[in-house]
């Protein structure tokens, strides 16, 4: 709960006294009748406040993003893994459909659930792990804004939302290469980014 020092005007983080001039911080009053609510603590009125000797900010590790040419790679994977997919599909039709005339209607199945096979690895990796093989291969995740694990909504609208980052030439891609922040427009429309492990 952030707390602001009356003295001086900084603004922490759950402390107790300021880091900046050493004064008493008091959290923001609970409003009447909260079950959070508690009584003032008794005055002292002859005990000093305690002196401050040293004060430690609290300092998170970066986010390391991974950039344009990884998640390439790690998308050269998982196209790969696709791809053996889809031999064994066309190999299993092919044997089932009799190698006649049907080689249409086996292209046409083998497609369609290449389609559904490829949007459910990608939506169900990403929802469960926030990788796939090829990200598991190249340690990297895909996680929200806040570094917790995506929501199904905000893994299926990744999906679907590549789909936009390709049609507008790749150009939705390539964002992943110039953005400091290293994401790319499917990232941005979906609320995630791309981290090193």
């Amino acid at each position: 709960m952030p707390v602001t020092c009356p003295r001086c005007g900084w603004q922490g983080e759950q402390a107790q006294y300021c880091a900046r001039c050493g004064a008493t911080l008091e959290a923001p009053a609970a409003s009447p009748g909260s079950v959070f609510s508690r009584p003032p603590p008794p005055s002292a009125p002859y005990a000093a406040p305690p002196i401050v000797t040293s004060y430690v900010p609290r300092v998170e590790a970066p986010a390391r993003p991974a950039g344009f040419w990884i998640r390439f790679v790690a998308y050269t994977i998982d196209g790969f893994c696709l791809i053996l997919v889809q031999v064994v599909l066309w190999s299993v039709g092919w044997t089932v459909g009799g190698g006649g005339g049907s080689w249409r209607a086996v292209g046409a199945a083998t497609h369609l659930f290449n389609w559904i096979i490829g949007a459910l690895y990608f939506i169900v990796f990403h929802y469960r792990g926030g990788q796939t093989f090829g990200k598991m291969l190249m340690q990297v995740r895909v996680v929200r804004m806040e570094g917790g694990p995506l929501t199904l909504g905000q893994s299926i609208g990744r999906y679907f939302a590549t789909y936009l980052s390709a049609i507008i030439l790749s150009i939705g891609f390539i964002m992943a290469g110039l953005r400091s922040d290293k994401r790319a427009l499917h990232d941005l429309l979906a609320g995630t980014r791309v981290e090193r492990l």
